[in-house]
């Protein structure tokens, strides 16, 4: 379906094509989300398919190349973390993955978090000891790294283990992530008797403490007797939001979950949302698709879903959402977790709603605010200066549009200036390439700051956005903060429970946070340089050479041009530009 500017609006399938295109255009029934897509309707295309399941995979890409905005949008552009094993190498590495993989290997995955995959790798270090390094570590090496000393490597980089041991480590650790742990247990106590028949003690007791660390996590990990692969999701909707709750189980345990918000355009019900929503993120995303898929709610193409998705996965998928014992509890969990974040999510919005409520009536604005921005400046004693630009929504921190700005060419500790400098390069260009504006600008500071605000807004021509300072009161303690108006002057002080207050309080909050971010990492990058950096003529050798020399850089600065012109490579013409950049008078 397309508007008249032939701008894709929707993509849909349908079995009985009338039918379906009929519903968008009877005289009653609709809700006011389907008429406001059916009122930009201009024309409608028609791509006849073999069959219901080439339909949706057709769908699905048309979706993900277009992403037409009355379709439910699954957004979630982050790739999955993998576990990678570089079978193309003569010593295998372990490593985390994530992206498009550049080398030979063998992935494990997806995983649903990051933080699942390093708890993963520091448990398979400490079980078969497979190494973790990169390649240019790995062939520099001359000793054995200190994850060999506390038993996490078995140190191939220096030949401390045989090729045939590591390699049984690594086929090990890859059974391990295929979740054949009964193999590999019964492969460690035959090496260990076998090892015990031979005299080698030393070896058999080894594989006994690595059997006892896999049964040990065996015993941690494996809590219910269920087995086999599922990806289960609940799905909760209401005014405002829906929400979908994913749990991934593998070989009969919980390994993770995620939560997802889709944007829904037209008043779906929760079976439709799961129908649109699992046929996104499996068909052409790149994930794992478990053998079972169980659901809240009955799809309503259940049967095309799961032909398409088993054409993918090479093998057979169910869908289903009738079931009994430890499925039927995963199921709850899911349904459980969806209705929960969706409330969270609803009553953050809400509240934040309320606060901009509040806001519009304690300044006496026309409109509620659309978008606030609040600017910040943070140093230590003049040093590496830093301005932050915060910006709010009507959804809270719009984090995307922050901005930091490093303040130069100012007396340090002007901080007049320094938000001078930052407001006239946030606005600067505002006019002249139709750069968004905020509805309000808020000024963390006193009456001097906010005169900066309205000077550079007025040389800009600038004369809709609202400036409002907040300034810490008499006492300095949170909840007695004075807010000065800059259009009438006035300077009022709000109860301390008032949501107005608080939304002020959090946006300029949040702006202090980011400015002394910025600052520190500013600050620490300064201290780390060298004082020798920067001098004409000295480069990287003849630093090396001043520091072999004197011991330290402040021993240089504290030599004088004779002796600095005893190294070597410094001239005495070299050496007293170097004593005058290290003495500026």
């Amino acid at each position: 379906m397309y508007d008249s500017k032939g701008e894709l609006l929707y993509v849909g399938k349908a079995r009985n094509l009338k039918n379906r295109v009929s519903s968008y255009f009877r005289s009653n029934g609709l809700s006011i989300k389907t008429q406001a897509l059916v009122a930009k309707i201009a024309s409608v295309e028609i791509t006849t398919t073999g069959s219901e399941t080439e339909a949706l995979l057709l769908e699905q890409n048309l979706i993900k190349s277009n992403r037409p905005p009355y379709n439910i949008l699954l957004r979630d552009d982050k790739s999955y973390p993998y576990i990678l094993i570089t079978t193309g190498d003569e010593f295998p590495a372990v490593r985390y993955q994530r992206g498009k993989r550049t080398g030979k290997g063998e992935l494990f995955g997806p995983f649903p978090s990051g933080g699942a995959v390093r708890e993963s790798l520091n448990l398979l270090q400490k079980l078969f000891m497979v190494r973790q390094c990169d390649d240019s570590f790995f062939r520099n090496r001359s000793r054995p790294c200190l994850q060999h000393q506390i038993k996490r490597c078995s140190a191939p980089c220096v030949g401390l283990v045989k090729p045939d041991d590591y390699s049984r480590d690594v086929r090990h650790t890859m059974m391990f992530l295929q979740g054949r742990n009964p193999s590999v247990m019964k492969e460690l106590a035959d090496a260990m008797e076998d090892a015990a028949s031979k005299l080698e003690f030393e070896k058999a007791a080894e594989l006994r403490d690595q059997l006892a660390r896999l049964q040990h996590v065996q015993e941690q990990q494996f809590v219910t007797g269920q087995q086999g692969d599922a990806d289960v999701f609940g799905c909760a909707q209401q005014p405002g939001g829906v929400c979908v709750h994913a749990l991934f189980v593998r070989q009969g345990r919980v390994i993770g979950s995620k939560v997802f918000h889709p944007r829904i355009s037209i008043e779906e019900s929760p079976a439709e949302v799961l129908t649109a929503f699992i046929a996104q993120f499996y068909l052409g995303g790149g994930r794992e698709i478990p053998s079972s898929i169980i659901t809240s709610e009955a799809l309503d193409d259940a049967d095309v879903i799961q032909d398409a998705l088993s054409e993918v996965r090479g093998a057979k998928v169910s869908i289903s959402h009738s079931v009994r014992g430890d499925r039927a509890g995963w199921q709850r969990l899911a349904q459980m977790n969806a209705e929960q974040n969706l409330q969270a999510q609803l009553a953050n919005k809400q509240n934040i709603y309320n606060r901009f409520l509040a806001l519009q009536e304690a300044l006496s604005l026309d409109d509620i605010p659309q978008r606030m921005e609040c600017f910040d400046i943070s140093h230590s004693s003049g040093e590496a200066t830093v301005a932050s630009c915060v910006v709010f929504d009507r959804n809270g921190p719009l984090k995307r549009d922050y901005r930091k700005f490093n303040i130069d060419g100012i007396t340090g500790g002007d901080d007049y200036a320094a938000m001078h400098q930052a407001l006239e390069r946030r606005f600067g260009k505002a006019k002249s390439s139709d750069a968004i504006l905020p509805d309000l600008l808020i000024i963390d500071g006193g009456k001097g700051q906010v005169t900066q605000a309205v000077d550079v807004l007025e040389e800009l021509g600038i004369h809709e956005v609202r400036v409002i300072g907040i300034a810490k009161g008499p006492t300095r303690k949170a909840g007695f903060e004075i807010l000065i108006d800059a259009e009438t002057g006035e300077e009022k002080i709000l109860q301390s429970d008032s949501l107005a207050l608080h939304l002020l309080q959090h946006i300029r909050d949040e702006s202090h946070r980011f400015a002394i971010t910025g600052h520190r990492a500013r600050r620490d990058k300064a201290r780390k340089q060298s004082i020798l950096e920067g001098i004409d003529g000295v480069g990287p050798k003849r630093r090396r050479e001043l520091l072999k020399h004197f011991g330290s850089a402040r021993a240089v600065e504290s030599a004088s041009i004779e002796e600095i012109a005893k190294v070597s490579t410094i001239s005495h013409n070299l050496a007293q530009e170097i004593y005058r950049a290290l003495h500026p008078e």
